[in-house]
């Protein structure tokens, strides 16, 4: 994405820390849009190949008509800490925070951030179902704190949900509103809670899907069927949970379990085992369908 091709959008620079799923989604609409991007990661093993993963996406994105046809993709660049983005601490419009759906690495990461960036700088926590509150005791400034939820991938579903933390300052949420609407996306503000709407209606659903299935009582392709058929729910709850990843998913729900007492969002056994086994959907090649070669 760098050279002849960049024109980057008034100047704006995102930062994005992680260069998972997630973090290289979140980057490649961001280019899409002519944006500035510089993804940072520790894992130099995800860094080498984030910059075909971003483009790749970008050129999907384009053939499905998702991004302007006529805006130029924005200048890409990797590295594994924020000391080394171009424009180093200062200069960024945000930085959007994108690694494991975990807690404690969320925290770990968001404490070393906060620290390096300008007074006044948005800090987005991408995530599906971590009170921002609770990340925001491990931050320098809670006011420069707010959540988003995009959905995967990003570049196709316009719709983000925006978690308002009670702390996150009002100057934070109108700069983030007007980076979405840079993105071509619809912010939807929701207040702060563990797994704020979407997860906390979505995830116990797919989990007892999974449940459906382990006890015989369909397979996972009827459950689907009857879901969209029904229901109306475009790709069926377990084809979703492909998507979202099976990790990420049990990941949240023990996120929504730990904080709300709700049984029905501790993961189900089968759940486990198809994580153990390193079946995570989509991203692996298996979950609980088959991508061989859809990578």
């Amino acid at each position: 994405m760098t050279g002849q091709n960049a024109t980057p959008d008034a100047g704006q620079r995102l930062a994005v820390l992680g260069a998972g799923v997630m973090g290289t989604g979140i980057a490649a609409l961001a280019v899409g849009h002519g944006i500035a991007v510089s993804i940072i990661d520790v894992d130099r093993g995800r860094l080498a190949d984030a910059t075909a993963r971003v483009d790749r996406q970008v050129r999907t994105a384009r053939l499905m008509g998702t991004l302007p046809p006529d805006v130029r993709p924005g200048p890409l660049d990797v590295g594994p800490s924020l000391t080394d983005v171009p424009t180093g601490r200062t200069g960024l419009t945000a930085v959007v925070e994108a690694v494991t759906e975990d807690p404690y690495a969320k925290a770990k990461v968001l404490t070393e951030v906060s620290a390096l960036v300008a007074l006044g700088t948005p800090v987005v926590s991408n995530t599906s179902s971590i009170p921002i509150d609770e990340l925001a005791r491990s931050v320098a400034r809670p006011e420069d704190l707010v959540g988003s939820h995009f959905m995967n991938p990003p570049y196709l579903i316009r719709t983000v949900e925006v978690i308002r933390g009670p702390r996150t300052g009002p100057h934070t949420l109108d700069a983030v509103r007007r980076l979405l609407a840079a993105l071509g996306r619809e912010p939807v503000v929701v207040e702060d809670a563990p797994g704020f709407v979407t997860s906390r209606i979505l995830h116990p659903m797919i989990n007892n899907a999974v449940r459906v299935v382990a006890a015989g009582t369909a397979s996972v392709e009827t459950v689907d069927t009857l879901l969209q058929g029904c229901l109306g729910h475009p790709t069926g709850p377990l084809r979703t949970a492909d998507l979202i990843g099976l990790d990420n998913l049990v990941d949240s729900l023990w996120v929504l379990h730990e904080r709300t007492g709700d049984e029905s969002c501790r993961p189900c056994e089968l759940l486990l085992t198809k994580v153990r086994a390193g079946h995570l959907g989509r991203k692996s090649g298996r979950g609980f369908y088959h991508y061989e070669g859809d990578l």
